[in-house]
């Protein structure tokens, strides 16, 4: 096996690990997230805040396809293992390998682009919840009016999820810098 095959296979699994962990523990962190601001949103007090279904929405969207971008990471370092056959028939081709990295890399430029969209609606949402209060109120008038913890939650939900799939893509240039060369 030649020296630039072993140096791929190394760049695969080690990009394709750091990708898979790290957007699994933010993903996971997430997920938590939203999973335990839900019930707090589906209540009376929290479900009439306009724009913050949005937001959960697009939190849930960016986890569905954060588990499809950690696949494609687990799956570099699958890639990353076929290259060690000694057999070079078994070996997966270069433009096959550049074709899974590239789909990882826009799955993740869509995950992120959906997570942002729901951030900036979260953001506006709570920036305008936070300037229509009158300085000095403190606890008069209706509790959706304010800016709530289940707001932050959301929004935290949403940041861990762009982090994430951040790693994602740093990790697909990485490998598509690093194997073209």
């Amino acid at each position: 096996m030649s020296s630039a095959i072993q140096r791929v296979s190394a760049d695969l699994k080690w990009a394709g690990n750091v990708g898979f962990w790290v957007q699994l523990v933010l993903g996971v962190v997430s997920l938590v997230t939203v999973l335990f601001s839900a019930p707090s949103l589906l209540t009376a007090q929290t479900k009439t805040t306009q724009g913050v279904g949005f937001g959960v929405f697009s939190a849930v969207l960016g986890l569905i396809i954060l588990a499809i971008g950690i696949y494609f990471s687990f799956r570099y370092t699958l890639i990353a293992r076929m290259l060690q056959s000694p057999n070079p028939s078994d070996r997966p081709k270069k433009l096959d390998t550049l074709q899974v990295i590239r789909m990882g890399l826009m799955v993740n430029l869509v995950g992120m682009l959906l997570t942002i969209i729901g951030a900036e609606a979260i953001v506006g949402i709570v920036l305008l919840k936070s300037l229509a209060i009158a300085p000095g109120v403190v606890a008069a008038g209706d509790r959706r009016e304010f800016v709530n913890s289940i707001d932050l939650l959301v929004i935290q939900a949403n940041a861990n999820t762009i982090a994430a799939h951040f790693a994602g893509i740093v990790t697909s240039l990485s490998l598509l810098n690093r194997i073209t060369k």
